[in-house]
């Protein structure tokens, strides 16, 4: 058995090349301002971020990372009888977080292991208030482009608000960059006055998921109602400096945008080699269904000292998710997966 501290992590699909170095620079010299609270409403950063992406400050949140940001959302919009639409096979907190503001979820199926826009659409229904898009998806990691984006928002009714949750955006704009489609331009319809909240985050290509900071961009009559259900002083001095470097350090960006491409294209074709089926993706992580039970599987790979996420929870028993790590990682991965599966088969 491998130590746990000697293990390496690739089942939360963190930044295996951590915060950006002027973000650690930034954090240490907050820290000797840590007996202040911090500015309640994080006005430095959201007009940094209202700037980048050309909305107004009062149209952006930022939050204790995404899953405050969906408990707030749930709790602003949803009364108990009402509910919220998703997918099969998507980001476990939309249920959670609906669930606990009373809601009821409804989660159509999926279609090529993402989410059947049609589907959910015909799913809407009278009390119907919310529904959530994740793209990429977590945890296939299947994405829709914009038209087909397009031809969804215009046929949702004016009384549903739809949650485009774009953690792994820079994945895939970096992805669609490559291959040469139009992913995203989800803020155009904020821009526009449509009822549509974006959700993104620093967690993931900032490697700041520590710091736990997110933020969404929407209407401003929304996102001043979802800021009165926020908790007070939720994002430190030290996350708020943290985010503003990490904005201005675009090389670190780039270096894990890159490495996330490379590994993609060799874990799915390692995995496809091997005779299992490992889904294209737009994120930082890999789908992979392995035939066999994929809890047992993660157990064996624990003790082989790689942490992996088994996707029973999603309704996916036979499926890993692996995050993509660095080529090391990567590597340690692949040997440490075939000597797993070349064991006696792991029956459910």
């Amino acid at each position: 058995m491998i130590r746990r501290a000697d293990s390496i992590r690739m089942a939360s699909n963190e930044n295996p090349f951590g915060p950006s170095p002027k973000a650690v620079q930034a954090m240490e010299a907050a820290i000797t301002e840590c007996n202040f609270y911090p500015d309640n409403d994080a006005r430095e950063l959201r007009q940094k971020l209202a700037a980048g992406f050309r909305v107004a400050t009062d149209q952006v949140l930022v939050a204790a990372g995404l899953t405050s940001l969906l408990d707030i959302i749930c709790r602003a919009l949803l009364k108990p009888g009402q509910n919220a639409v998703t997918s099969q096979r998507s980001f476990i907190v939309y249920p959670i977080a609906t669930k606990a503001a009373g809601g009821e979820i409804i989660e159509a199926p999926t279609k090529d292991d993402g989410f059947d826009l049609e589907a959910i659409a015909a799913a809407i229904a009278p009390g119907t208030r919310l529904v959530f898009l994740a793209n990429p998806n977590n945890p296939t990691g299947t994405l829709f482009d914009a038209a087909a984006l397009d031809r969804f928002v215009a046929r949702v009714p004016e009384y549903v608000v739809v949650i485009v949750d774009e953690a792994y955006y820079e994945f895939a704009q970096y992805f669609a960059g490559q291959r040469k489609i139009q992913y995203s331009h989800s803020l155009d319809y904020v821009r526009a006055g449509r009822k549509v909240v974006v959700l993104r985050t620093f967690s993931k290509a900032h490697g700041l998921a520590g710091l736990r900071v997110g933020y969404g961009i929407g209407p401003a009559d929304l996102m001043a109602d979802f800021s009165r259900l926020r908790t007070t002083f939720s994002v430190s001095v030290p996350a708020q400096a943290a985010a503003l470097a990490a904005l201005d350090d675009d090389a670190h960006i780039q270096l894990a945008l890159k490495n996330n491409a490379d590994g993609a294209e060799s874990l799915v074709k390692e995995l496809s080699g091997l005779g299992y089926r490992a889904s294209l993706t737009w994120a930082n992580f890999v789908y992979c269904e392995v035939g066999e039970d994929a809890g047992a599987v993660a157990k064996r790979m624990q003790a082989e000292g790689v942490i992996i996420r088994a996707l029973g929870a999603w309704g996916a028993p036979l499926a890993i998710r692996v995050t993509i790590g660095t080529p090391e990682q990567n590597q340690r991965f692949l040997a440490a997966f075939k000597r797993v599966m070349e064991r006696a088969p792991i029956r459910l």
